[in-house]
């Protein structure tokens, strides 16, 4: 198992490498932050914006292979340079990188076992009315973008505030409220009120997914040899199922964990955009839009590292899983 572990780090820490490496050389060639200076009013002397981006480390007349070296070194002190307007890109990134993936891993958690659990269900009572019930929704789900799916959660908790529940219950902008007095529980309600519908728009998906892959995975073991074997030694049909028949076909939606991640975060710009949630997903945005070289390589630089971490994961898932991974 720790050799097993060991090999994957190593993989992963060359994937990090390159993954960091690509993002940064192609924001550097494709962003153009001299264009910044060009509309301001009076426009600053040649030599003065050439000064300013040399102290920026986002000259263009500086060879790509100097200023990626430059950059490279700063990112192993922990250092990932700044920004356009001269600010230290790590004081944004430290506070964006929390409400992005508390968002992100909290609708992971809740859309995987959600989907799993709805999966198997539906395989175990195939053909009836909750398979066809879910069947039908994940389906209708799946053919809704992020984006629609968001703002029909706005629609419909402002609808349900207004007239089920009296008062604004469903909070549908932003982290938080300002200038609550209520004490320490009084904001950890307001922040669950926020995060309700965030959560929601991205756990929906992902119960969809997992649902459907789950239920083709379950079906499959269902009338495997060791699942009557299980039942003819005296287990009951549920624990065979669980014990048995769900910890195998968990194996393959384990592996699909990784790439659902990446997926997620993607999803997570959109939503972080239409709720108000000042994430990474929106400084992405918004650093494309003013050419910020050096924090679009940070964001794509922990987007990297997030995704591996999740692989992590679903080796560790699916080493528990099955014994025969953590034998060799």
């Amino acid at each position: 198992m720790a050799g097993f572990l060991a090999r994957r780090l190593l993989n992963y820490a060359v994937l990090v490498i390159v993954a960091a490496s690509l993002a940064y050389l192609l924001a550097a060639v494709a962003l153009d932050p001299r264009s910044n200076y060009a509309d301001r009013t009076p426009k600053p002397p040649p030599a003065v914006v050439d000064a300013q981006l040399t102290a920026l480390n986002l000259n263009d007349k500086t060879p790509l292979i100097e200023r990626y070296a430059t950059w490279a070194s700063g990112v192993l002190r922990g250092d990932f340079g700044k920004t356009v307007a001269g600010a230290p890109v790590n004081d944004d990134i430290k506070r964006r990188m929390g409400v992005t993936f508390r968002l992100v891993i909290l609708g992971l958690v809740c859309g995987s076992l959600l989907g799993v659990a709805t999966g198997a269900l539906a395989a175990v009572r195939q053909y009836g009315w909750f398979d066809r019930l879910s069947t039908g929704l994940s389906f209708l789900v799946l053919a809704v973008p992020v984006v629609v799916l968001a703002n029909m959660l706005i629609l419909v908790a402002s609808w349900a505030n207004e007239n089920v529940f009296g008062r604004s219950l469903l909070l549908v902008s932003g982290e938080y409220s300002d200038g609550l007095t209520t004490g320490f529980w009084g904001h950890v309600a307001d922040r669950l009120q926020h995060l309700v519908l965030p959560t929601i728009s991205l756990s929906v998906g992902l119960i969809a997914v997992f649902s459907r892959y789950q239920r083709n995975m379950m079906l499959d073991v269902l009338g495997a040899d060791f699942v009557r074997t299980a039942r003819a030694k005296g287990l009951s049909r549920r624990k065979a199922l669980t014990r048995h028949a769900l910890r195998t076909a968990m194996i393959p939606v384990v592996t699909y964990f990784a790439f659902t991640f990446g997926a997620l975060l993607t999803g997570a710009t959109f939503t972080e955009k239409i709720f108000g949630w000042h994430g990474l997903g929106e400084q992405l945005i918004n650093s494309i839009f003013s050419n910020d070289v050096n924090t679009v390589a940070a964001i794509s630089l922990l987007a990297a590292v997030a995704v591996l971490c999740a692989s992590l994961a679903a080796d560790l898932l699916h080493a528990a899983l099955d014994p025969r991974v953590r034998a060799g």
